[in-house]
C-alpha cells in the first residue's frame, strides 16, 4: 500500500479541527479538495474513517484507532520541519568550533561575542587543541569548522577560507632593546641571545623552523613553551627574546612591555589564501567539503 502522505495530513487536520471547512482554511485548500483527499484515503484503506454530523465531522471506531497512529507520525514530520526551519534561521542549534587557545583568545572572542548577541539561542562549543587533533575531529564530524594557523599539508577534503594576515617578529623587553641598538642578522640573534618560542608541534613554531632552515641556521631555542601567553610573559620579565605575532601582542607592544627587535632578514607575512594556493603559511578557517 502506497498512500500519499498528504491524505494522512488532511485526515489529521480534519480530525483536529472536527470540521472540513476549518481544516480547509488552515491548509489553504478548498473544501472539495479536502473531501476528495479523505475519500481517497478511505478507498485505499477500504474503510470509513469519518462521518458528518450537524456540528462537523466525527471519527468512526476505525477512524479513532487509525488516528492514534497517524497523529504521532504527522506530528513527528511537522516537528522535524519546524526544527529544520529554526536551524536554517539560526533560532536554535549548536555551533562546534575548533581553535588553539591563542587564536580563541586573540582572534575569535570578538566574533563569538557578536554572534551570541545576534543569535542568543545558538549554543557554542569551543575545542582547544593542537592542529592535528582538531583536523582529525573535523574529519570525523565532531567539529563544524576550525580556525587554525597554518602551515598544514594540503588536503582536498577541506575547504580553506582566508581570514586574516599575520605579522611575526622577534621582541624583547626594554633591557634587550637597549642591548640591541642596531639591526641584527637572524643568525647573530639566535646565536648570541636566548630565544623563547612556542613548543613543537605548534604551527607558529613550524613556521619559525622553516624560516631558520631557509636561512641555513641550526636552531635550538633556550625556551620551548606550550602557552603563547607564557612566551610573552617570559620575554616581559627578561628571560630572552620571544618570537611573537604582532596581532596577538597588541597591548604589550602598545604599552612598551615588549619592543620589536629589528633583524636584517625579512620575516614573510603569513598570507591568508585558499587551499589551492602554493603559499602554505596561513591563518584560516577550515571546514569539510560536501564530498
Amino acid at each position: 500500500m502506497n498512500i500519499n502522505f498528504e491524505y494522512y495530513k488532511t485526515f489529521y487536520y480534519v480530525t483536529i479541527y472536527g470540521s472540513i471547512s476549518k481544516a480547509a482554511n488552515f491548509l489553504h485548500i478548498s473544501q472539495p479538495a479536502i473531501t476528495k483527499s479523505i475519500q481517497k484515503l478511505e478507498q485505499e484503506l477500504d474503510m470509513t474513517l469519518l462521518y458528518r454530523t450537524p456540528k462537523g465531522v466525527c471519527l468512526t471506531e476505525n477512524g479513532k484507532i487509525f488516528f492514534e497512529f497517524i497523529k504521532n507520525g504527522v506530528e513527528s514530520f511537522m516537528n522535524g520541519e519546524h526544527k529544520l526551519t529554526a536551524l536554517n534561521h539560526l533560532e536554535t542549534g549548536l555551533l562546534r568550533i575548533g581553535a588553539s587557545t591563542t587564536i580563541t583568545k586573540y582572534f575569535l572572542l570578538p566574533y563569538i561575542e557578536k554572534f551570541h548577541k545576534t543569535y542568543p539561542k545558538i549554543d557554542i562549543s569551543i575545542t582547544n587543541h593542537l592542529t592535528n587533533t582538531l583536523l582529525s575531529l573535523l574529519k570525523k564530524g565532531s567539529l563544524d569548522f576550525l580556525l587554525i594557523n597554518l602551515p598544514m599539508k594540503s588536503d582536498d577534503s577541506l575547504n580553506v577560507i582566508p581570514c586574516a594576515k599575520l605579522h611575526d617578529c622577534f621582541a624583547g623587553n626594554l633591557e634587550y632593546k637597549k642591548q640591541i641598538t642596531e639591526t641584527i642578522s637572524l643568525k647573530d640573534l639566535v646565536t648570541n641571545y636566548p630565544i623563547i618560542t612556542q613548543k613543537e608541534p605548534s604551527n607558529t613554531r613550524a613556521f619559525l623552523n622553516s624560516l631558520m632552515e631557509e636561512n641555513h641556521i641550526d636552531f635550538h631555542p633556550q625556551f620551548d613553551i606550550v602557552s603563547y601567553s607564557l612566551v610573552k610573559d617570559f620575554a616581559k620579565i627578561g628571560m630572552g627574546i620571544s618570537y611573537i605575532t604582532k596581532e596577538f601582542t597588541k597591548s604589550e607592544l602598545q604599552n612598551n612591555d615588549l619592543y620589536p627587535i629589528p633583524i636584517i632578514e625579512k620575516i614573510p607575512t603569513r598570507h591568508l589564501r585558499n587551499r589551492n594556493n602554493e603559499v602554505h603559511h596561513q591563518y584560516a578557517c577550515c571546514s569539510k567539503t560536501n564530498g
